[in-house]
């Protein structure tokens, strides 16, 4: 964003670091609606309605980002969605950042097609990828970034390049040799990301069921290690319980799950949307041993801690019927 000039667009909701970087940076940052299949990328009739308004109040709309595999919402933009946004940009002079951090950690991989705008339009189309996403520990810092072949990425290759020196923002060789290594995919990272997958399948899965029983409304989630709520029609229950807004709906769930629940407004939803982003990581146990222990497990909602934890999740959310 650093090396590329003009206003930002992205998608509402959209993961919860766009916006702040945007601001950061003092770039002008609009949010555009996503359509009702997905999330993670803009509908295309919204993003050149958003594009004209911008233009026509003076901005200089230049930059798309979007994840095809989408945080917050955990879902995966259907291929012919994907083509339409990135058309629709690209005509209008847009150039796309594609955030991929999340696309090794779909659910189903033989039922899923996934298609990377870069793919479609591979000269307007910078690829970003955070390697906790499915490849490294969450705490680990280290990203990835494929730019086009074309002179003028080159030009913003060099500028981000002079922006990651001047900031200090280097990888450290421990962490970069691991990465690497990573990134060659050789055979036993590779084992592990299906099975890391398959065990956010079921774990998701049981999540997402627990939270419709309630009779709040979720999006199946098709990869990551989360899921997006929205609360809405528990409002009237909610309010019985001092929440009003998705501020205190974060304060409320985290209390009660004992895990961070952030709210929709971290993400771009309107204060007043009771959304929630629901992680189902601690769901696999609260130590690393217990983690470990449900990746090697053949059936790992039976094991003690699992079942347990899971229980505990579904009824907080029984608790708002």
């Amino acid at each position: 964003i650093g090396a590329h000039g003009g206003d930002v667009l992205m998608p509402r909701p959209c993961p919860a670091a766009w916006m702040p970087q945007a601001r950061l940076l003092g770039r002008p940052a609009y949010h555009v609606p996503t359509p009702a299949e997905c999330g993670g990328i803009p509908d295309p009739f919204a993003l050149l309605e958003t594009v004209r308004r911008v233009r026509a109040e003076g901005g200089r709309p230049k930059l798309l980002l979007l994840s095809v595999v989408d945080d917050p919402t955990a879902t995966v933009a259907p291929p012919e969605l994907v083509r339409e946004a990135c058309e629709a940009a690209v005509d209008e002079g847009l150039h796309i950042i594609s955030d991929e951090t999340w696309r090794d950690t779909v659910h189903r991989p033989r039922d899923t097609v996934l298609l990377s705008p870069a793919e479609m339009c591979p000269d307007d189309v910078t690829v970003i990828a955070d390697l906790s996403g499915a490849l490294a520990p969450a705490a680990w810092p280290v990203a990835v970034a494929r730019f086009p072949d074309t002179p003028r990425a080159a030009v913003r290759h060099a500028r981000t390049l002079d922006i990651l020196t001047a900031l200090g923002a280097l990888v450290a060789g421990p962490v970069a040799h691991a990465a690497a290594h990573a990134l060659g995919e050789p055979d036993s990272v590779r084992d592990r990301i299906r099975r890391a997958a398959a065990l956010q399948t079921e774990v998701a899965a049981a999540a997402h069921r627990a939270v419709l029983g309630s009779g709040a409304l979720a999006r199946p989630p098709q990869a990551g290690r989360h899921l997006y709520a929205d609360l809405g029609p528990l409002r009237s229950r909610l309010a019985d319980l001092g929440v009003t807004d998705s501020m205190e709906l974060e304060e409320y769930l985290t209390d009660r799950l004992g895990a961070p629940a952030p709210g929709g407004h971290r993400f771009g939803d309107e204060l007043g949307a009771l959304r929630v982003r629901l992680g189902t990581g601690p769901l696999l146990g609260a130590t690393p041993q217990q983690q470990t222990e449900s990746l090697a497990a053949a059936k790992p909602l039976e094991l003690p801690h699992v079942a347990r934890a899971l229980d505990g999740f579904a009824a907080v959310f029984a608790e708002l019927r």
